[in-house]
């Protein structure tokens, strides 16, 4: 276990590499930083080259990346535009759309896997049949639909929950947000997990089970739900980041300053160094979530080894 760690954690290093270039390369070479910082008026070039000098924007791209790195690993991810640095906007979201993120992922798997294990236990019978058709119409629905409409019916015409959320974030306000960025991927996870359920009760290992005379509840969840949620897991561990960069829509809706909120605000001001600095955390988000996500297979099915 111990070797597989250290060698998945040296393939990183040239993902995380490749996928910041990449990034750093979209942001500052299709895009002029020093024009989106005058707006609509055209800089003096004699101010615009000092501002290019000051930011290491008159050298070559691959020097440019060289320094950013550089910077990074020192903890600097420099400065916003409006003059804020980027790593206390970061202090202050990433903490929102974590909880967020907690939030959503917790109904995820609460719901997704009740009604997922539900609907594969009476494959092909009418319970079946209306959670597919209901998962079907989630997946349809855009998400900026859903959340105006839950926002209007249960904030303001209801007044069930507040329509938006306060600076703070705190949890109870992050319920309905969190309900609305879960349901397209709780969809997903409710037909992964009856696909799953309804492929293994036909497998060897329970028919044994329950020859043995098992209960039916350890048949299912000792057994049966343990050697299934391998692909619910799966999707979850990539979803993890998806959720957090793609909270755009949600935060907007709901005013929820976090992660999402300064990637928008980011890329309509074309502010280079919040876009990257952003980004280049959800990247080791995502590649630390399919570390966890692998290491968690063997957990789940003990005949997964790693050498």
């Amino acid at each position: 276990m111990g070797r597989y760690v250290i060698r998945r954690l040296l393939q990183m290093i040239p993902v995380f590499i490749g996928s910041t270039f990449l990034i750093f390369f979209m942001v500052y070479a299709l895009g002029d930083p020093v024009a989106a910082l005058f707006g609509d008026k055209a800089p003096d070039p004699a101010t615009a080259a000092r501002i290019r000098r000051d930011l290491y924007l008159d050298q070559p791209l691959w020097k440019q990346y060289l320094h950013y790195m550089g910077q990074i690993f020192q903890g600097d991810f420099g400065t916003a535009f409006n003059g804020q640095e980027v790593l206390d906007l970061m202090g202050s979201a990433f903490p929102v759309t974590l909880r967020l993120t907690l939030v959503a992922i917790l109904i995820e798997l609460v719901v997704g896997i009740v009604l997922g294990v539900l609907s594969g236990l009476r494959r092909g019978r009418s319970l079946d049949t209306s959670v597919l058709l209901l998962t079907l119409v989630v997946i349809s629905v855009p998400t900026f639909v859903t959340g105006y409409l839950l926002q209007f019916l249960l904030g303001v015409k209801w007044g069930v929950v507040r329509p938006s959320v306060s600076p703070d974030a705190p949890v109870d306000e992050l319920i309905l947000p969190g309900v609305v960025l879960a349901l397209v991927s709780l969809a997903y996870v409710t037909r992964l997990a009856r696909t799953s359920i309804a492929e293994n009760t036909r497998a060897d290992y329970v028919r044994t089970a329950v020859a043995k005379g098992l209960p039916r509840h350890r048949v299912v969840t000792r057994h049966l739900l343990r050697n299934s949620l391998i692909p619910v897991v799966t999707f979850i561990g990539t979803d993890i980041g998806a959720l957090m960069g793609g909270a755009i829509v949600t935060e907007r809706i709901f005013n929820i300053h976090g992660v999402g909120y300064q990637l928008y605000q980011g890329i309509l001001r074309n502010n280079a160094p919040t876009v990257v600095g952003f980004v280049t955390i959800l990247v080791i988000v995502f590649l630390v979530a399919n570390l966890l996500v692998d290491l968690l297979y063997a957990v789940l099915d003990p005949r997964i080894r790693y050498a």
